[in-house]
């Protein structure tokens, strides 16, 4: 198997450690209750860390679809060589280091580790559609 398939399947996995971070985080805030409940109540803002960690999952998934699909496109097409291994290196690796930035609050770094990541990707696609 390809080592971009196992990247992609590292990503999932990140995406799963979002989300039950931020759900653990907003549980433990909420209560036990409201994660079991419909959640239809008015509840108060989130604390400083919930907010973030729901910000970083939904900053996760506004850029891993794109990803995966262009990986999986790039498998399909058989166009995976240096650029996607890179790409999807520099994805999953940006967006490991990611998470826990912008849990800490940290503003300016985490934007440039975005950045990275948002390279990786481009790259990958590049691989899809210039060789």
């Amino acid at each position: 198997m390809p080592i971009e398939l196992y990247l992609l399947g590292a990503a999932v996995v990140l995406g799963l450690v979002h989300v039950l971070w931020a759900v653990n985080v907003k549980t433990a805030q909420y209560g036990t209750q409201w994660n079991m409940g419909a959640r239809d109540a008015e509840m108060p803002p989130l604390t400083p860390l919930a907010g973030r960690l729901a910000r970083a999952q939904a900053n996760f998934f506004e850029t891993f679809p794109l990803f995966a699909a262009v990986l999986l496109a790039a498998v399909a097409a058989d166009r995976l060589g240096w650029k996607t291994e890179l790409g999807a290196h520099l994805y999953l690796w940006a967006r490991l280091i990611y998470l826990p930035l912008y849990a800490a609050g940290i503003p300016k770094v985490r934007t440039l580790v975005w950045l990275v990541s948002l390279a990786g990707l481009v790259l990958v696609l590049s691989a899809l559609f210039l060789g």
